[in-house]
């Protein structure tokens, strides 16, 4: 049976839960001794450097700082808040910060890194390295396998793009110039229908030519009309003539 409830993330067992404990006791009397050592040796240096600036401070006092500072690191070394030498380490930092403070070097503060490069050139560095980096990740992995992948897409993509770009069959221009359409509109219809039974079978495109052979016939027989009705003219003139 659990020893907590369900919602309960933390120790469980009881050896876990004796863990939980020790550490909390640990912590109680190893974190105090932390912080009194970081704030020593703080206050050790901002004392060190109101003396070398002549704000206030004497130099008995920064070494009366520089003692509570250097006892406060041994005592939690001696008790294992920290390991010793952690301890030696920043005792002899502290005394070389001090000792150039009191020289008169003051409290040396990181030096910002001078810009080489203008502005344009810094904007075109950084689109040069993006640009690279996009051309890194869509390479892929440089493996035999990832090789053999990149080749795929490839010749996937530039299939696509042929099929894509492939010209269409060329549709039959079955529509007649707009003055003729709109001079003969029968002529148009009958060629329309002749074409579209071309593309059917071939019967249809006799049958569509007949078609368009009808839609002929009446323009034809007007034009062979009209000359037999004027001989038929000419001759009633002449038997006229010669009745008179």
């Amino acid at each position: 049976m659990a020893h907590s409830p369900r919602g309960w993330t933390g120790a469980r067992t009881p050896s876990a839960i004796k863990r939980v404990r020790t550490a909390q006791r640990k912590r109680a009397i190893n974190q105090p001794r932390r912080t009194a050592a970081k704030t020593l040796v703080s206050k050790a240096l901002l004392v060190a450097n109101d003396t070398s600036a002549g704000i206030s401070g004497t130099p008995e006092e920064v070494q009366a700082a520089v003692q509570r500072a250097v006892s406060a690191l041994d005592r939690a070394a001696k008790i294992g808040a920290i390991h010793h030498n952690a301890a030696d380490r920043r005792k002899s930092r502290l005394m070389l910060k001090v000792n150039a403070m009191l020289a008169g070097e003051g409290l040396a503060a990181p030096a910002k890194g001078a810009r080489q490069v203008g502005k344009a050139a810094a904007a075109k560095q950084a689109k040069a390295r993006i640009a690279a980096s996009r051309a890194v990740k869509a390479k892929g992995a440089q493996t035999a396998a990832g090789k053999a992948r990149a080749a795929l897409a490839r010749t996937s993509r530039s299939e696509a793009g042929d099929t894509a770009a492939a010209p269409a069959a060329p549709a039959t221009d079955t529509a007649a110039p707009a003055t003729k359409a709109a001079a003969k509109p029968a002529a148009t219809k009958s060629t329309t229908k002749a074409a579209s039974a071309k593309t059917s079978t071939p019967k249809a495109s006799s049958s569509a030519k007949a078609a368009t052979a009808k839609a002929s016939t009446p323009k034809a027989a007007a034009k062979t009309s009209t000359p037999k009705a004027s001989a038929a003219k000419t001759s009633t003139t002449k038997a006229a003539a010669k009745k008179s």
